[in-house]
């Protein structure tokens, strides 16, 4: 295997290290967020901040020569998984 394919890979793998790290930071807050909201009484799911998240994403997405598509349906991956958290804790308290 050539020397610049295995830098490449390397690369790669550090950059997949550092999403599964971000990942899981920012599903620290959302739970966070959701016990906030199930102690508040308010709703899991709240549908205009998610399209204004994804209106925002698509366009740093595109920005970054992105697919803002590909970037639309990890996002909307990444909520609905957000969302069932969210309803766990509601359905808990």
């Amino acid at each position: 295997m050539s020397e610049s394919l295995e830098h490449y890979r390397q690369s790669i793998d550090n950059i997949d290290a550092a999403l599964i790290y971000m990942l899981a930071e920012r599903f620290k807050v959302t739970q966070a967020v959701g016990r906030f909201k199930a102690n508040n009484a308010l709703p899991p799911a709240d549908p205009g901040r998610e399209e204004r998240q994804i209106a925002r994403l698509r366009q740093l997405a595109s920005d970054a020569q992105l697919d803002p598509v590909f970037a639309e349906k990890f996002l909307r991956f990444i909520i609905d998984e957000v969302i069932r958290h969210h309803q766990q804790i509601a359905d808990q308290g």
